[in-house]
């Protein structure tokens, strides 16, 4: 089977250097450090398992075995509006870590799985009324 070409100019070590960049500074994130706590006792193996993700993602790896909407879904202190606060460290990150073409392409594929993960989020978190509470 011919090996699809990946999605844009990135390496494995760019994607494993990005990731440890950004969840060194979600530990420290005031909103996200928090939240990431409550469900991460290892980092060393999320970030092994984020990177799996995004080689998947990016370079057409099939390395990764997971489902990114259950787990938000599932982790009960995840909010919709969180993920505005999560793109925006992201891109800071692609930005300090790339350069700019290849952080540009990221960050658009970023925030598309940022927005599908955020609908699915939204779809489960309704106030009594059945309004979905977005922050």
């Amino acid at each position: 089977m011919p090996t699809l070409p990946p999605k844009f100019d990135v390496t494995r070590e760019d994607i494993a250097r990005v990731v440890a960049s950004f969840y060194e500074m979600v530990r420290q994130h005031p909103g996200l450090g928090p939240v990431f706590a409550v469900h991460v006792t290892d980092w060393p193996k999320h970030e092994a398992k984020i990177i799996d993700f995004w080689a998947n993602a990016i370079l057409h790896e099939r390395s990764y075995d997971g489902n990114p909407l259950k787990v938000h879904r599932d982790a009960g202190n995840v909010r919709p509006g969180m993920f505005d606060a999560w793109l925006a460290l992201f891109d800071m990150t692609l930005r300090r870590e790339l350069k700019p073409d290849q952080a540009a392409a990221w960050s658009l594929l970023a925030h598309r799985i940022g927005r599908s993960l955020r609908a699915g989020v939204v779809e489960q978190t309704k106030d009594a009324g059945g309004v979905p509470i977005l922050r």
